[in-house]
C-alpha cells in the first residue's frame, strides 16, 4: 500500500484552515491503514518531520504520494506543487501551473472569458494605479454598479474580501488593502443566492463528475459567505441547492467548463452568483476546504462517496 505524506499549516493567513483540512485527512489515512505521516509548514515556512526541521526532500523521503492539505499562499498558489514537481513526487490536486492561473482571480477570467463564462462587472487597482484609481472612482462606479464586492487578485476563503456600498466605504477600504494585498478587484456586488459545485476527475465512468449543486447561506446578519462565517458554524450548506433544474445543469455545465478550460486535475470546487436566473461566475478553488463538513466532502457524500474513500480516491489517482 502506497505511503502518504499529508502537508499541512503553511505560511498562509489559512494556516488553521489547513491544519484542519490536515487533520481530517490523517484520520481518513488512520482508517484506510495506509502508512502515513504528517508534515506541517510553519508560518515561517519551515517544513517539520516528526517535530524536526527538514529539507523537504528530507521529509519526503520514501514517500510515494503527498497529499496536499494547505491553502491560499504556497500551497494553492503553484508554489508547492513546482517543488514536487521538481522533485518527481505524485501529489494530489492540480499541477503548478493550472493552481498558479486559478489562484490569480484576474487570470482565470482572462482564461474563462472566451468560454461563455459570465462574470460580474470588475475593475482592477493596484499600489501603483491607486491615486489615479481614487481621483477618478465616480468613473468605476458607472462601469462596475453602485455597489461594491472588494477583493484581493489573489488569496483564498474570502480573506481580504469586503463589502463596500458607499463611495466613502471604498475610499476607506482600497488604500487600507492595498497595504497587506498589491491588487484588488472591485467587482459588481451581485445579490443573489450563493452557490457552488465540485467537480472529480475519473469517477464513476466519467472524466469531469459534476458532484450536486449545494447553496450555500450565509447569516442573515452578514452580507456575504466571509472567512468567519465560513468556519463559526453559522453558514448553512443545502445539498442539493435550491434552484431550478436549468440553473443546476447550467452551474453544473459551467463548474465543469471551468474545471477543463483552467487545466484543473482531480478535483476543484467553483463558486457561483445565481441572480435572476442568470448565473456569474466568481472563482475556482483548486485545494478546496477538505473537512469532512467542508462543502466538496458534503457535496460528495450526496451521492454515496464517503470522506475516507474520497480520500482514498485522490491518493489512487495521484501523479505528478
Amino acid at each position: 500500500m502506497k505511503r502518504v505524506a499529508v502537508l499541512r499549516g503553511g505560511p498562509s493567513k489559512e494556516y488553521p484552515v489547513s491544519m484542519e483540512t490536515g487533520k481530517a485527512v490523517l484520520a481518513a489515512l488512520e482508517q484506510l491503514q495506509y502508512a502515513h505521516k504528517d508534515v506541517v509548514i510553519t508560518r515561517q515556512g519551515e517544513w517539520l518531520d516528526n517535530g524536526k526541521t527538514r529539507r523537504p526532500e528530507q521529509a519526503l523521503e520514501g514517500i510515494d504520494v503527498v497529499f496536499i492539505a494547505l491553502h491560499g499562499e504556497y500551497g494553492e498558489d503553484g508554489q508547492v506543487q513546482r517543488l514536487l514537481e521538481r522533485l518527481y513526487i505524485p501529489f494530489t490536486g492540480s499541477r503548478s501551473m493550472p493552481s498558479a492561473i486559478a489562484f490569480n482571480k484576474e487570470l482565470t477570467k482572462q482564461t474563462l472569458r472566451e468560454h461563455g463564462v459570465r462574470f460580474p462587472r470588475h475593475a482592477k487597482v493596484t499600489r501603483e494605479t491607486q491615486d489615479s484609481f481614487l481621483a477618478n472612482l465616480d468613473n468605476l462606479f458607472e462601469e462596475v454598479g453602485e455597489s461594491i464586492f472588494i477583493k484581493p487578485v489573489a488569496s483564498g476563503s474570502s480573506v481580504g474580501a469586503a463589502y463596500a456600498p458607499t463611495k466613502e466605504r471604498v475610499l476607506e477600504l482600497v488604500p487600507t488593502l492595498l497595504e497587506e494585498y498589491e491588487q484588488l478587484l472591485l467587482e459588481e456586488f451581485i445579490l443573489g443566492k450563493e452557490a457552488t459545485v465540485g467537480v472529480l476527475n475519473d469517477f464513476r465512468g466519467e472524466a469531469l463528475y459534476a458532484l450536486p449543486v449545494i447553496e450555500v447561506v450565509p447569516p442573515r446578519k452578514d452580507v456575504f459567505y466571509s472567512y468567519e462565517n465560513k468556519y463559526d458554524g453559522t453558514t448553512d450548506h443545502v445539498c442539493p441547492g435550491r434552484f431550478t433544474y436549468a440553473e443546476k445543469r447550467e452551474l453544473e455545465a459551467l463548474a465543469k467548463a471551468a474545471h477543463h478550460a483552467l487545466g484543473c486535475d482531480q478535483y476543484s470546487r467553483s463558486d457561483f452568483m445565481v441572480r435572476n436566473g442568470e448565473v456569474y461566475f466568481l472563482e475556482t478553488n483548486t485545494l478546496p476546504g477538505f473537512t469532512s463538513q467542508s462543502n466538496f466532502p458534503i457535496a460528495a457524500k450526496a451521492v454515496g462517496l464517503e470522506f475516507p474513500q474520497l480520500v482514498q480516491h485522490l491518493i489512487e489517482t495521484a501523479r505528478v
